[in-house]
């Protein structure tokens, strides 16, 4: 391999401090939301003023400074290194939101033990496995956009499966979910790392990679904030919903201890119906990816 040319520049301090004040904000925001009502506390407020004031002082700074920035501008000006960041923000909030949702699912409505969680949910690595496996082969014979496209169509396949779980649900219906989910990520993830740095010059690779992983952190964020949010709103309607069917006639409801065995079982129910919903828009996302 030819020996890489380093080039000396002076530290952005400016920069830096701007861009990890933003993330830090975001990051806080995001996590800390659901507890606290999102924008009616003060508290969240605060940090998305924070955010949205610290990412414009950096991207006015990177823009306008006459130093080498903290993150080259350059990076922004490959129309591949733009769609790369662009696909790998939605594999990154659609996977990692998959991911923050099993384990709840399985734990809190379907009553897995720990350990059985971690069975039936490890098969999707093998799927990304397998399919690394399998690209090495087909990258360089087949167009990686063809690639990619089967990859977001068969995340979308499994999270479509997924749109259809329920209470009583084998098992087998969590792994086979999950390895089709595995084997499609892995066959977005290969190639579209190749394709966002295929025309980016050697000299911006570095930064690039860094910003690429920055931006499937941040999806992924994003993802898993929207979709807590959506379960724990979804959940409280879906149980006003089904709760308006329910009488002392039709269900058998003769003591307090009746009624709150009703109830439980309503709130599994709307829970379930939440996840299903989740699951639902996460097939929207990966569809219209696919479609783009």
């Amino acid at each position: 391999m030819p020996e890489t040319t380093l080039r000396k520049s002076r530290f952005d301090l400016f920069g830096f401090a701007t861009l990890s004040l933003a993330l830090g904000a975001l990051q806080t925001m995001l996590d800390r939301g659901q507890s606290q009502d999102w924008f009616s506390a003060t508290e969240i407020r605060i940090e998305a003023l924070v955010a949205l004031i610290a990412a414009w002082l950096f991207v006015v700074h990177v823009a306008t400074t006459r130093h080498a920035a903290f993150i080259s501008p350059s990076l922004f000006r490959d129309r591949n290194f733009i769609t790369g960041n662009l696909f790998i923000f939605v594999v990154g909030a659609v996977l990692f939101a998959t991911l923050a949702l099993l384990p709840p699912l399985l734990q809190g409505l379907m009553g897995y033990p720990v350990v059985l969680t971690g069975l039936v949910t490890a098969p999707r690595g093998l799927g990304t496995l397998v399919a690394m496996v399998i690209l090495g082969r087909l990258m360089g014979r087949i167009d990686s956009r063809w690639l990619i496209g089967a990859g977001f169509l068969m995340t979308a396949g499994s999270v479509w499966m997924m749109t259809h779980f329920y209470l009583q649900m084998p098992q087998s219906g969590v792994v086979w979910s999950g390895v089709l989910q595995g084997f499609g990520t892995g066959f977005v993830y290969v190639p579209l790392a190749a394709i966002t740095f295929a025309t980016l010059p050697t000299q911006y690779r570095n930064e690039g990679t860094a910003v690429f992983s920055l931006v499937r952190n941040i999806g992924s964020s994003i993802g898993i904030s929207a979709v807590v949010a959506l379960l724990t709103r979804n959940t409280q309607i879906l149980h006003s919903r089904l709760a308006e069917h329910i009488t002392p006639y039709g269900g058998g409801i003769a003591d307090g201890t009746s009624l709150a065995a009703v109830d439980a079982a309503v709130t599994r129910q709307a829970a379930m119906l939440a996840y299903n919903n989740d699951f639902q828009l996460m097939l929207w996302l990966a569809l219209a990816v696919l479609h783009w």
